[in-house]
């Protein structure tokens, strides 16, 4: 799929964000290495640390299909750009190398791609 054909998928999803408490929706698109497309989106908790992020919801039911090897990343929110946090990205390092594109995307600013490497330059490996 095409960036913006990620992007949409992502617009899409991003209905289904349960955030009653932050207001900051979010949905992620997770592409595999065969162009298989998971969704994710953020679910909040009130006890905070249970909350989860669209980025690992995206990851955790692509690696529940049976995917390991990621393509790319759409991010996207209407409430602002929604950059992963650090649990995310270590999250993603565990499948993904450091050229690992993710764009995150919101309404009225430009799209920005990163790559996993720079958001994470010391990553945790065993």
């Amino acid at each position: 799929m095409t960036s913006n054909e990620l992007l949409y998928e992502a617009r899409t999803l991003v209905s289904r964000s349960y955030s009653p408490y932050s207001h900051f929706r979010v949905a992620a698109i997770l592409e595999d290495a065969d162009g298989n497309i998971y969704g994710g989106v953020n679910v909040e908790n009130s006890s905070y640390g249970m909350t989860m992020c669209a980025e690992r919801s995206a990851v955790f039911a692509a690696v529940a299909a049976g995917a390991r090897t990621f393509s790319r990343m759409v991010i996207y929110s209407p409430d602002g750009p929604p950059v992963p946090c650090g649990a995310c990205r270590q999250v993603l390092w565990e499948f993904c190398d450091s050229d690992f594109v993710i764009t995150v995307a919101s309404d009225g600013v430009p799209a920005r791609d990163f790559r996993l490497g720079d958001l994470l330059p010391e990553a945790f490996q065993l």
